[in-house]
């Protein structure tokens, strides 16, 4: 994908070291902290042409979901100044949100890309554990623990889909990508199985919003059918993870191609609400994706009572990358008042 993204402006979150440029992970004791090698993801990044334009803001040391901790400064939410831009990774949201750049390379471990892109309106994306390489986050640090290891994945935020698929085709690794190009691939027209959550936990308006949602894509004319979100019990550790992610395809997508579950738990806090809690945005209908380790994107689908943005989650099995990008581009076309071709 030689000079695919050439002239195109991007900016990384401040988690991935780029050389000679401060990476802090807004974290104090890191201010003045300047590596000397790029992370794998934003060497791809300028070896396609990128315009490496700046570091995006976020909850320091990535341990919150609200954006409001930061040794430089809280994010505000470009829609409302007095909500929160989600974290992590809120300054990229944000920075995308506004037009600042085209994409940004971020990182999810419970939620963290795809929670912010719900809050601010954008698209965020995290691929199959191992798609993309992780190598250069904060690196010769303090090893983060084994949880981080096997829950952090490195993600992507922009306005549309079709740039998630041209960002991703520079990042994912040739080795392990199971399609050609993402981007060509979203002209497909797979018939594709969905699975309607039916037990996640959300506000009335959220539930009601999805519903709403779920009725949009029923034009499609995919088969439907309700099903569960797949479980995880957080005091079991990570004893049993591997065999967990080796058993999900056939325990959750046997006959289902696709989960769709609501982004969020509930509208976007106010900075006032969330500012005792780092945790104010929960990440109830995100992290479990983490745990097995599964592909995730998250697209606005419309504006909730207070005139802020909604995201739509679709889930799919391990490698079927495709399969997530094509639904999610035949929506986002459908809203944008395009026939989806």
């Amino acid at each position: 994908m030689a000079w695919s993204l050439h002239g195109i402006p991007v900016a990384i979150k401040d988690f991935y070291d780029t050389a000679g440029i401060k990476t802090t992970g807004a974290f104090e004791r890191f201010k003045d902290r300047v590596p000397h090698k790029d992370a794998v993801g934003v060497a791809k990044l300028k070896e396609a042409g990128a315009v490496i334009i700046g570091k995006t803001n976020m909850h320091r040391l990535g341990e919150g979901t609200t954006g409001l901790d930061s040794y430089f400064g809280p994010v505000h939410n470009p829609w409302s100044p007095q909500h929160i831009a989600g974290g992590s990774s809120s300054g990229s949201a944000a920075a995308v949100a506004t037009g600042m750049c085209y994409a940004t390379l971020d990182t999810d471990a419970i939620g963290s890309c795809r929670l912010p892109a719900a809050c601010c309106g954008v698209v965020g994306f995290k691929g199959t554990y191992g798609l993309i390489n992780p190598v250069g986050i904060l690196e010769s640090e303090e090893d983060p623990g084994e949880m981080i290891r096997w829950f952090s994945h490195p993600g992507i935020m922009t306005r549309t889909v079709e740039d998630t698929a041209l960002v991703l085709d520079v990042l994912a690794e040739r080795k392990e990508r199971k399609a050609g190009n993402y981007f060509d691939g979203l002209a497909n027209r797979r018939k594709l199985r969905l699975g309607v959550a039916d037990n996640f936990r959300a506000q009335p308006e959220i539930k009601r919003a999805f519903e709403e949602t779920v009725e949009q894509i029923r034009c499609f004319n995919y088969p439907m059918k309700s099903v569960d979100v797949p479980s995880w019990n957080p005091r079991m550790g990570l004893h049993n993870i591997e065999s967990d992610r080796k058993a999900i395809a056939a325990r959750a997508f046997k006959d289902i191609d696709l989960l769709l579950l609501p982004t969020t738990t509930t509208t976007v806090p106010t900075i006032k609400d969330a500012r005792s809690n780092a945790q104010a945005l929960s990440a109830e209908d995100t992290i479990f994706a983490n745990y097995f380790g599964l592909l995730a994107i998250s697209v606005p689908c419309g504006l909730d009572s207070n005139r802020l943005p909604l995201g739509l989650q679709l889930v799919g099995k391990p490698w079927d990358e495709a399969s997530v990008l094509q639904l999610a581009y035949q929506f986002e076309r459908l809203n944008s008042g395009e026939i989806p071709r």
